[in-house]
């Protein structure tokens, strides 16, 4: 039987931030200690190795490294001992040093788990996903319940976007360890990332109720609570974060947004003055400073702001589009075309800064270059579809889907962070179980496909030219209410986008003067500062409607007024190359 070692504590894992509002990282590690005065070390080099075990466990990377380095000048064979110094190393920012001493550990000893599971933790962290999964599941094959394995496959499961599985590994490490609040914690982010904030909030509490100071879990905890429209409990879950963690950047940003949305834009300055002291050049932090300036009439400090987050961050369109209004708001629109085309120049068919260009050509009067965009003759496609596969007819799969949107899990009330005013809105339908959403898959996959080809690529044309050829699908349902709408939007990360309705009640009408819930394309945002009229067109929705259009096309609904429910399912098609 093989001599179990003395546990050395692992090799942590990094968490990455998701979508939407900033989520939490982990707690950064404590930074390297100077390394450990001289020791006197036996033959067999034991007390060199316990001082390396020790300084890991108080976080002091160059002491384990040095002290883990004398214990390996005696015994160079000692796995153990490679395993130590890989963690060190891997702490003071060598990952490919950690890797080649991880793989050398497992050379000499096969069988050492803690070095494979951290070998897959530095694959992961370099972007060798296949490689990680594989350490993880070797390390899982000789002990199935190896704890660390089982949470960093999670982690690695979550990354790829596997939620359900991911979920699957965080409670087997729950069902060993009911006080593990990390898991706990996963659990939460990924009911949030797929839109179900009651479950993620239960989550985050349960990880808070077994460590009341883990700074990420109340960061996340609030930006939920955010998206939900709680304000005064996400500001105060936020104010306890930074309490623990005064320089903890997550909890002062979405704090600074929230101060932001609230309108209270001198605070929230404050707040972007923290983040840029602790990290200078944050982009988020320095496109809403200028979005805060701009509130308080501060055009010209705004201006500042805006060319500074672009020169922190050239190819964060975000902060170029901000930019570009600007120079819209102080009558530069020169400067806002020439910003859009020397990026498009990086970036072609780039959605947010096409979308940019629309709105900068119509100010500038330019009617051939916007034309080009807004061809809505061309690039507007619509028709009612067939009945799926499975389906008797178009009214049966409507009513399915309808009640599947209806029931969906994920539906919540007009989040925060999406378009929907007075409605639901509910979270990725391509998770299993699918329903009648595997249906409309089959459509939408049709419907591209017919897209595309009555419209191939034109060489020059700033969207026909930039088409991907490998494609991935998001879809979502929306549920509007009494005078629902949604505010004028566009999907940045899309390249591809469209509609389906399933349920549209009689009051939108084809002989309504005023077009209540219709879908309208072409009116950019109110807080745009564009001063020209837009150029429109309004579509009337109606059951087994399907549209599609290119995502930098600015659309909303026009409020409708009655005491009934109008079901759309929206779909994003994503370029993967």
């Amino acid at each position: 039987m093989k001599k179990q070692k003395k546990k050395v504590r692992p090799l942590k894992p990094k968490r990455r931030p998701r979508a939407g509002k900033t989520s939490a990282t982990s707690p950064r590690p404590q930074q390297p200690q100077a390394a450990l005065p001289g020791v006197m070390i036996r033959e067999d080099g034991a007390p060199a190795l316990e001082i390396a075990r020790r300084a890991l466990a108080r976080g002091q990377w160059a002491g384990a490294l040095a002290a883990g380095r004398q214990a390996l000048m005696l015994r160079p064979d000692d796995a153990e001992a490679l395993n130590v110094i890989g963690i060190a190393a891997f702490h003071l920012g060598d990952a490919e040093e950690a890797k080649s001493l991880f793989e050398t550990a497992l050379a000499f000893d096969p069988d050492h788990l803690e070095a494979r599971n951290n070998l897959g933790n530095v694959l992961r962290e370099t972007g060798d996903f296949v490689g990680a999964d594989q350490a993880y599941k070797e390390v899982l094959a000789r002990q199935p319940d190896h704890d660390n394995a089982l949470f960093n496959q999670g982690i690695l499961l979550e990354v790829a976007g596997d939620f359900p599985a991911a979920a699957v590994a965080f409670r087997k490490v729950l069902a060993r360890d009911k006080t593990n609040a990390d898991a706990h914690f996963h659990l939460g982010n990924l009911a949030k990332a797929q839109n179900r904030l009651t479950e993620a909030l239960d989550e985050y509490g349960k990880a808070l109720k077994r460590r009341p100071d883990h700074t990420p879990a109340l960061t996340n905890r609030g930006a939920v609570l955010q998206e939900m429209g709680n304000a005064l409990e996400a500001a105060e879950a936020y104010r306890k974060a930074i309490a623990v963690d005064p320089d903890f950047l997550d909890a002062h940003y979405n704090l600074a947004t929230l101060l932001q949305e609230t309108g209270h834009p001198v605070e929230a300055l404050r707040h972007y003055d923290r983040i840029d002291a602790i990290a200078p050049g944050h982009p988020g932090a320095l496109v809403n400073r200028a979005y805060a300036l701009r509130e308080l009439g501060r055009t010209d400090d705004a201006v500042i702001a805006a060319e500074r987050a672009a020169a922190a961050a050239p190819d964060y369109d975000k902060a170029l589009v901000n930019s570009g209004d600007l120079y819209l708001a102080t009558g530069q629109t020169d400067k806002a075309l020439a910003l859009a085309e020397r990026y498009l120049g990086r970036h072609p068919g780039n959605t947010s800064m096409l979308a940019l260009q629309c709105i900068a050509f119509n100010e500038a009067g330019d009617v051939g270059a916007l034309g080009r965009l807004l061809d809505y003759d061309r690039l507007l496609r619509f028709g009612v579809i067939d009945p799926p596969d499975g389906y008797g007819s178009l009214e049966d799969f409507n009513a399915a889907l309808a009640r599947h949107v209806r029931t969906h899990p994920s539906l919540v009330r007009s989040p925060k962070s999406h378009a929907t005013r007075n409605g639901r809105h509910s979270g990725e339908l391509m998770i299993e179980p699918k329903g009648p959403v595997a249906g409309l898959e089959q459509a939408i996959h049709r419907g591209v496909a017919d897209y595309r080809a009555a419209l191939p690529p034109e060489a020059g044309h700033p969207f026909l030219a930039q088409r991907p050829e490998a494609l991935a699908l998001s879809v979502w349902g929306v549920v509007m209410e009494d005078r629902g709408h949604q505010v004028a939007h566009i999907h940045p990360a899309a390249w591809l986008s469209g509609v389906y309705y399933p349920e549209i009640p009689d009051v939108v009408r084809a002989d309504d003067p005023e077009q209540r819930g219709w879908i309208e394309f072409g009116r950019p945002p109110d807080d745009f500062h564009a001063t020209q009229a837009p150029k429109l067109i309004t579509l009337r929705p109606e059951n087994g409607l399907m549209i599609l259009f290119p995502s930098y096309m600015y659309h909303r609904t026009v409020p409708f007024h009655a005491p009934v429910e109008r079901l759309s399912v929206a779909f994003d098609v994503v370029a993967l190359d």
